[in-house]
């Protein structure tokens, strides 16, 4: 973990993490595109993050405990994992995307997710359980239960269809 926070106000504390302009972007591909190696990061990225960005920001996420990265032999390429605290930003993001939702102009198409996200806070909790499941092995509490990431693909199939090649929710399958 780096250095202690300018003030001890917890939203100064997780801004100092979390507060540039690629951070959240970072963990938002990788926790719903699953995107786990440096070059799905770099290509697959919508917002178009240079590559000294995207190693200064995955470094940084390491150094912070929100993300882990698997030391690659050669020949293979180094994965990223989410750590807890990595897993527990999808209800900061949830939240970012109401806010956006609300306040700026989005694509509806793309603030489908984030909308069935908000309006469902169970699917969110199950959500964060697939992803322990698929970063830190952690088996699902109801393995028996269907998928939440099943559940939001389902309901955003319902508002729209998806075209060929669209971004979907693949948390590990």
């Amino acid at each position: 973990m780096s250095a202690q926070p300018r003030s001890g106000c917890a939203i100064n504390a997780a801004v100092e993490v979390l507060g540039d302009n690629w951070s959240l972007i970072v963990l938002r591909d990788i926790i719903f595109g699953d995107r786990r190696h440096f070059r799905e990061l770099l290509t697959r990225n919508d917002e178009g993050i240079a590559s000294n960005m995207l190693s200064s920001r995955l470094k940084k996420l390491v150094d912070e405990g929100l993300l882990t990265r698997a030391e690659a032999t050669r020949g293979q390429r180094a994965e990223y994992s989410l750590t807890e605290a990595g897993i527990q930003t999808l209800p900061v993001m949830v939240a970012l995307g109401t806010w956006g939702m609300t306040h700026r102009e989005t694509s509806p198409e793309l603030t489908i997710r984030s909308r069935i996200m908000a309006d469902d806070p169970q699917l969110v909790g199950g959500l964060m359980d697939e992803l322990r499941e698929t970063h830190l092995g952690a088996p699902r509490p109801n393995p028996d239960e269907p998928r939440s990431s099943e559940r939001l693909q389902a309901a955003y199939e319902a508002e729209h269809s998806a075209p060929s090649g669209h971004e979907e929710v693949f948390f590990g399958e």
